[in-house]
């Protein structure tokens, strides 16, 4: 069996790579285990710099996959989702992403609490909570007006508006936006592999200051954006968008 998530070493760097090529990289709950438990382990281990999260050079994530998640609904704050999101949040090694193609719900959220982000230009990204029935998690209700302003965050997050790489760059949401995947990606490891030339607990300090302020809010939003959520999942109007999702795979 093919494994879903690919664990990368190269000097300091641990890449974290979606490996689902026929299912467009959507996200399990095994996926999200693999994911807590990696980035817990290289929060602890001394020789890791950074961590790279990427997909492949055409898709990055298409976000859930809807059928593993109705089968296996999450229900409450110890499900492999919630366990990602915390160790992401607390990660206190700097967290790099490359995307290319489609970064759908969480593949767009999860790049709200990493400290780099590279994009290709045309990268698709996109929040469809609310036209699946459900709301927004991963503190992006939060985040999102902060960082857009309230007007810009409503489509992108009421309507599920989607935008492009390109537009990410412009908005902040993303560090830099390149031609292609391909670059997206060779970018993305150049300025991990930067940290193994500093100092790592100055860069670690420099990071908990950063994030400091912030972060117990943070924290509290996606516990209750994930109590909303779970509930939203058990919602009529949520089990009809989802089915009819899956049906027209």
């Amino acid at each position: 069996m093919t494994e879903a998530i690919l664990l990368e070493r190269e000097r300091g760097l641990l890449t974290l790579r979606f490996n689902r090529p026929d299912k467009k990289n959507a996200l399990t709950r095994a996926m999200y285990s693999r994911l807590a438990e990696a980035l817990k382990q290289a929060d602890s281990d001394p020789a890791i710099t950074a961590v790279l999260i990427t997909g492949s050079a055409e898709c990055f994530t298409a976000g859930n996959d809807i059928a593993d998640f109705i089968q296996q609904p999450p229900s409450d704050l110890d499900s492999p989702v919630f366990h990602f999101m915390l160790n992401l949040l607390e990660c206190r090694k700097p967290v790099i992403a490359a995307v290319a193609g489609a970064a759908v719900g969480i593949g767009t959220t999860l790049l709200l609490h990493c400290d780099l982000v590279y994009v290709s230009r045309d990268a698709r990204l996109r929040m469809p909570f609310v036209n699946l029935g459900l709301c927004p998690e991963f503190a992006s209700s939060l985040i999102l007006p902060r960082l857009l302003g309230q007007a810009r965050a409503a489509q992108l997050l009421l309507l599920g508006e989607g935008f492009t790489g390109e537009q990410a760059a412009a908005w902040g949401i993303a560090s830099e936006a390149l031609g292609s995947g391909a670059a997206a990606l060779a970018k993305a490891r150049e300025m991990a592999l930067r940290f193994d030339e500093l100092p790592p607990q100055a860069v670690r300090i420099s990071k908990q200051l950063m994030k400091a302020p912030d972060r117990e809010l943070i924290r509290q939003v996606i516990e209750e954006e994930g109590a909303l959520f779970t509930q939203r999942l058990r919602s009529p109007e949520a089990l009809a968008a989802l089915t009819g999702f899956i049906k027209r795979q």
